[in-house]
């Protein structure tokens, strides 16, 4: 073998080992990715989860077509871990916490499983079911503050991850003042879980208080962090307490 035939078949082979080692490392580095995922929304390949959906506001069964984007978003995430969903309303959704990951959509007066998750879980959080005066429809309180809807211009939504009952699989909370928050909330996890979970644990629990800023113009895009209501929401008011 002469020397250039030798120097050609060397060249191809450390170029070929180096594309291993790269398809290698890359393989490792997406399977890493897709565990800590997994183990962040509580879905591991081949698993159930449950994503209950609330009904639009006049109907009976109809999801809020806002709102079945927001199904879509989680939907991907969902595939992406290998998990299989089941799509529930909220008033048959009757199963217990922790048995397997669930995604509850919608506000209490149009989800009465979301409802129950707000009364037994978030005790120190209320959101306003009534309808008049205006103003104040859908409001949140927490922590002795009040956030009203400033409808197309500044609206909330609580996004929260909780973890109890007697299994360990996590309940993923989408609570806003109008559908489209909804969807922004489903957005900004799709988006930002791999800093979420840095921040709060991949086995944590948060409750997060957010803004959907301008949503007449840019839809559910533009979402600002107000606050971590974590411990607000989780502590029951002082009257609450003194009650039972």
């Amino acid at each position: 073998m002469n020397e250039d035939l030798r120097n050609v078949v060397l060249g191809v082979l450390a170029t070929g080992v180096s594309g291993s080692l790269g398809w290698l490392t890359r393989t490792y580095a997406w399977r890493r990715r897709l565990r800590r995922k997994q183990a962040f929304f509580g879905l591991p390949r081949g698993s159930d989860c449950l994503l209950v959906v609330n009904r639009q506001a006049g109907s009976e069964r109809a999801v809020h077509a806002t709102d079945v984007s927001a199904l879509l978003e989680l939907s991907a995430l969902i595939k992406d871990c290998g998990a299989r969903l089941r799509i529930v309303q909220h008033d048959t959704a009757r199963r217990g916490l922790g048995e397997t990951a669930e995604f509850c959509i919608g506000g209490p007066y149009s989800n009465h499983r979301m409802a129950a998750h707000l009364s037994n879980l978030l005790p120190g959080f209320t959101m306003n079911v009534e309808s008049e005066p205006r103003e104040d429809r859908g409001m949140f309180t927490v922590g002795g503050q009040t956030y009203r809807a400033r409808w197309g211009v500044a609206e909330y939504v609580v996004l929260a991850r909780l973890t109890g009952g007697e299994g360990e699989r996590p309940l993923f909370l989408f609570c806003g003042q109008s559908a489209v928050t909804n969807q922004a909330a489903a957005r900004h996890l799709s988006r930002n879980h791999e800093a979420l979970a840095r921040e709060h644990g991949r086995n944590g629990s948060f409750v997060l208080l957010l803004k959907v800023v301008n949503s007449d113009a840019y839809g559910p895009d533009v979402v600002e962090v107000v606050a971590d209501v974590t411990r607000e929401a989780r502590t029951a008011p002082p009257a609450a307490v003194a009650a039972t």
